[in-house]
């Protein structure tokens, strides 16, 4: 586009041009939404967060405590950060078999895990 000496123009060709350039504007800014509402619909299809697009089976899934203070009720499922009620508990000489819920499972063998390919 020529450049254009705007302060030669009169007042009817300067209104003409910013109509012309509103209707650009406009077209312009319909093919945007059209692309971000294509993009959010490709986005809302896919999980976010995953980059590879792989996520754990377990992720959502409630884990029945193993672990109970007698004293207070507070249960652990094992998983994460210890609670503060067990990490006292364990520093003033406890051991963690003793708060485990099921008892049978203090002597057995633990679970070998199958390698991820």
């Amino acid at each position: 586009m020529p450049a254009l000496n705007l302060r030669n123009m009169d007042v009817d060709a300067l209104l003409d041009l910013r109509a012309q350039i509103d209707g650009q504007l406009a077209t312009r800014r319909g093919d945007l939404q059209k692309q971000l509402a294509r993009l959010q619909r490709i986005g809302s299809e896919a999980p976010a967060g995953v980059p590879n697009g792989r996520t754990s089976a377990m992720k959502g899934v409630k884990v029945k405590p193993k672990y109970r203070d007698a004293k207070t009720g507070d249960t652990w499922a094992g998983r994460g950060v210890q609670p503060r009620w067990l990490t006292a508990a364990l520093k003033s000489g406890k051991k963690l078999e003793d708060y485990l819920i099921d008892k049978s499972t203090r002597n057995q063998a633990k679970k070998t895990r199958r390698k991820r390919r």
